[in-house]
């Protein structure tokens, strides 16, 4: 055979191989790339957004079904349920997971909501009990599938971005729990005037009272947060306005939340001012002091192991404004993490004091200096 021929044979069988070898790695890649599908999907939650009367995972069950492709032995089926604007793990008899069968099939019991979500994870992976956004596919999640309740879901309105105090906040809405109460928070009750003052309120009526939640749309860490407060005596008492950090992901113990709360809770002769380390529950993360009318401005310095609770009489802008109380935390102060800024002014609607009228706030001002 001439050279020349032999160089001709080995190029073509250079080419046959390496078409070969692209066609199996396609092909193994297709057959490792694991799915999931739905072939049992329970009804959407038809709860009323404004209904009060109910506590978080008091809900109704049913069943959900689907398969699991090309799942590896030992990953198991996370399921999620979206219910009052959180993604929460639905556990079977106590347990996070959901054992997938040899032919690919699982089934479990999951508590109503308007979507549903199925995730196929790894034997490592720890998912979160609650979640404001899904986990993405990747560390330990391998396949992700979401799918809406059978059936009409309860029309909510649109959130919106606004400016204020040259940040972008985003506003929450629908039904969401704050502090043991659920409350359906309206876009609509939160809006900036030409001032650039930023206006929160509560509307409506009884049994069917709107709220207003806003969040900045970034973490900020470690530094001073100062909120300018215009007076809020003429809240009611079951009127109560927070300002916290607070992170869409974990548990109510580790939210990373750090508070100054504003409202008597409910009762006419309460305190009206919270400074709060979360969980409220340990007596050292917890100061509670009244303050007269007027305006304030309520902040707090947050640095490694300590943060620093203050409300000083007067705008930010007056220096030397009397110091009305100050309180330092040493004890169970969160690391920086996932967490932003939340302010919301809601009905406590477990107070002895109901709401009779629409109540409104003004906050002037937010600083944060590093």
């Amino acid at each position: 055979m001439s050279r020349q021929r032999i160089v001709a044979r080995t190029a073509t069988l250079s080419v046959l191989l390496a078409s070969f070898v692209t066609i199996g790695c396609h092909s193994s890649s297709k057959i490792s790339a694991a799915t999931l599908a739905f072939s049992k999907v329970p009804a959407a939650e038809q709860e009323s957004p404004y209904k009060t009367d109910i506590f978080e995972r008091d809900y109704k069950t049913d069943r959900i079904e689907g398969r699991a492709i090309g799942a590896r032995p030992g990953q198991r089926i996370v399921l999620y349920a979206k219910t009052d604007g959180r993604w929460g793990v639905c556990r079977q008899s106590g347990q996070t997971f959901t054992n997938v069968e040899t032919d690919g099939q699982w089934e479990a019991s999951v508590h109503l909501g308007t979507q549903y979500a199925a995730l196929l994870v790894d034997p490592t992976y720890n998912p979160p009990e609650q979640t404001e956004s899904l986990p993405i596919v990747g560390n330990g999640v391998v396949a992700l599938a979401v799918v809406n309740g059978e059936g009409a879901a309860p029309v909510l309105p649109s959130p919106k971005i606004l400016n204020f105090s040259g940040y972008e906040w985003t506003t929450s809405t629908g039904p969401i729990f704050h502090a043991g109460s659920r409350n359906f928070f309206d876009p609509a009750n939160v809006w900036t005037d030409e001032t650039g003052a930023l206006h929160l309120r509560i509307s409506g009526s009884a049994g069917k009272w709107g709220a207003a939640e806003l969040k900045l749309t970034r973490s900020l860490g470690y530094g001073t947060y100062r909120f300018q407060v215009r007076d809020v005596s003429h809240l009611e008492p079951s009127a109560l306005l927070t300002i916290i950090t607070w992170d869409g992901v974990g548990t109510e113990s580790t939210r990373r939340e750090l508070d100054v709360e504003l409202g008597r809770w409910g009762y006419l002769d309460n305190s009206n001012v919270n400074y709060v380390v979360q969980p409220y529950y340990f007596p050292a993360n917890f100061v509670a002091f009244r303050v007269p009318a007027g305006l304030y401005t309520h902040s707090f310095r947050w640095e490694p192991g300590k943060v620093t609770f203050s409300t000083v009489a007067g705008s930010s802008n007056t220096g030397g404004g009397r110091v009305i109380n100050q309180h330092v935390f040493t004890s169970g102060v969160p690391t920086p993490g996932g967490e932003s800024v939340r302010i919301a002014l809601y009905v406590f609607h477990q107070g002895k004091i109901p709401l009779k009228n629409d109540n409104e706030v003004i906050i002037d001002k937010f600083e944060y200096l590093p």
